[in-house]
């Protein structure tokens, strides 16, 4: 199977998925990819909101979120539009997306469909003037050992996996037809000045570093709560094996007393008494440091940003002067 390279979006997807998780806002959204599968590409033709979760669905049927996408695939495949599902879309809140859930879905995903992909749209990020739209998959090997239940410390070190290599980043390309070019240069205004030009003049950063600041501290207590876990793990193995030597040594001593007596001797490893200590599961530490790397990205790109235009306005300053 050839490795995915790209994933391009049409036009209409991509303004679909903005105007579909702009207009959720405070609530997380998430929809149906629709497209095809052509060699590296993975192209995506169309795309369906999900209904938004409340109280009143609590009394639903649990497969009524699966009823609606098969009405939904079947109402366009009636009407000749591309009902091959390839992924999902969601928004996300400060580039947070790392989730035990969203591996799960991955891995329901890839039984069927082994490229899948999910588009995550920042909406709040996106004010800034950047499309904060990537998309995302596991990496094979990753999903593997998830399906095994193979995620202690030693399974992820064999296998040469680190917190990198759970998500993978492909490129994404968003198309439009000549047509709609043509037409988007016809309705262009000539030179004109729009709010997202005045936008980009702000220099003012404290509001979303102040929010990627708090969410790395947040992170940074997780990490410390998951690493406290790995620690007890060690001390719990480390105090058994003192607990089993101690008692070996008391059975040896027993067993020259019998075998002085000339009674039989009892066993010297007793592996009821003694049960192995599962290893940690290594998951929640990797997705909690894939996403400090993430605010990390975020605040290293907000701060050259920033730095970037007080130097533009401090040279302007010096040419007016």
């Amino acid at each position: 199977m050839a490795a995915l390279k790209a994933v391009v979006l049409d036009d209409k997807v991509a303004l679909k998925i903005l105007q579909h998780c702009n207009e959720a806002l405070p609530q997380l959204a998430t929809g149906q990819l629709l497209g095809l599968d052509v060699g590296q590409t993975l192209e995506v033709t169309d795309c369906f909101p999900f209904p938004a979760s409340g109280a009143a669905e609590d009394d639903l049927d649990e497969n009524t979120g699966t009823t609606y996408q098969l009405d939904m695939m079947r109402c366009l495949r009636e009407v000749n539009v591309d009902n091959n599902t390839v992924g999902w879309y969601q928004s996300a809140t400060m580039g947070t997306f790392q989730t035990a859930e969203l591996i799960e879905t991955f891995v329901n995903y890839h039984e069927n469909i082994k490229k899948c992909v999910c588009v995550v749209y920042d909406p709040q990020r996106s004010q800034r003037g950047s499309l904060a739209l990537r998309a995302i998959r596991l990496k094979d090997s990753f999903v593997e050992l998830y399906k095994q239940e193979k995620l202690s410390a030693k399974d992820l070190r064999e296998a040469n996996l680190s917190w990198r290599d759970v998500f993978v980043d492909v490129p994404v390309k968003i198309s439009s037809s000549p047509l709609t070019q043509a037409l988007i240069a016809e309705l262009q205004p000539a030179q004109a000045l729009t709010a997202a030009d005045l936008d980009r003049l702000d220099l003012s950063c404290q509001p979303f570093m102040e929010k990627n600041i708090q969410s790395l501290l947040e992170c940074v207590d997780d990490l410390i709560n998951e690493q406290q876990k790995v620690t007890m793990y060690h001390k719990n193995v480390a105090r058994q094996a003192q607990m089993m030597a101690a008692w070996l040594q008391k059975r040896k001593a027993e067993n020259q007393t019998r075998r002085a007596a000339g009674e039989e001797l009892l066993p010297e490893e007793d592996p009821s008494q003694f049960k192995p200590i599962p290893e940690p599961n290594l998951l929640d530490s990797y997705l909690v440091t894939s996403q400090i790397s993430t605010y990390c990205d975020q605040v290293n790109i907000a701060s050259t940003q920033s730095m970037e235009k007080l130097f533009l306005v401090e040279a302007l300053q010096k040419g007016l002067v």
